[in-house]
């Protein structure tokens, strides 16, 4: 596969959401895996030039974020270091849903963020989260090029709202079905250099 070409002239922060899992009803939703065709497509982002300008990773605490992290691992020779407050919202209470039961809590989830839908953490209080992760992640981090997070869709749209400006909205969320994308802000000033991109597509 040829290696990408889209370059970034300042040290800027991705921030990937891990690709498909293997779905399991029986294993809490944080245990899921990266399934095969996960891991091939975070193969793939490693084909972009750019990863060798990254000097840091950080990943959430569920298993698949930890093993889409342990790949830019394995391709950058870089250790990560696993930040709990970078999870996704805590949908604890409800567990595994059916995709049309998950996606219409979802909806709501984002409508209305000052609620509890279902006893899921609020939005505002996930995207509160993950804001102040990302906060003390740039203040903390002593390497000089670009910033790796690994993480979630939900909490990365949340990101991403605040990084606008935006009211918290689905609008927002990554793009695709199945996850596996990544937007970039600059480590600097954090403004948005663009928004998600899907991890494996040659198309820039």
């Amino acid at each position: 596969m040829a290696k990408q070409t889209l370059s970034y002239n300042a040290p800027c922060v991705f921030f990937v959401t891990h690709a498909e899992v293997t779905i399991d009803p029986a294993i809490p939703v944080p245990d899921w895996s990266l399934s095969k065709r996960g891991r091939a497509r975070h193969s793939a982002f490693n084909d972009r030039d750019f990863i060798a300008g990254i000097t840091a990773i950080y990943c959430s605490a569920e298993r698949k974020a930890i093993d889409a992290a342990e790949i830019l691992s394995e391709a950058t020779g870089l250790k990560f270091s696993i930040c709990e407050d970078l999870g996704e919202n805590d949908r604890s209470s409800t567990g595994f849903l059916p995709p049309p039961e998950f996606q219409e809590a979802a909806d709501l989830f984002f409508a209305h963020p000052c609620q509890s839908i279902r006893g899921w953490e609020r939005a505002i209080d996930a995207q509160a989260r993950v804001v102040q992760a990302v906060i003390r992640i740039l203040a903390q981090d002593t390497s000089t090029g670009h910033i790796a997070i690994v993480s979630h869709g939900g909490v990365g749209a949340l990101l991403l709202c605040h990084l606008t400006g935006s009211a918290i909205s689905r609008q927002m969320d990554q793009i695709g079905s199945g996850g596996g994308n990544y937007f970039a802000f600059d480590r600097a000033n954090s403004s948005v250099l663009h928004g998600w991109k899907d991890i494996s597509s040659l198309a820039e």
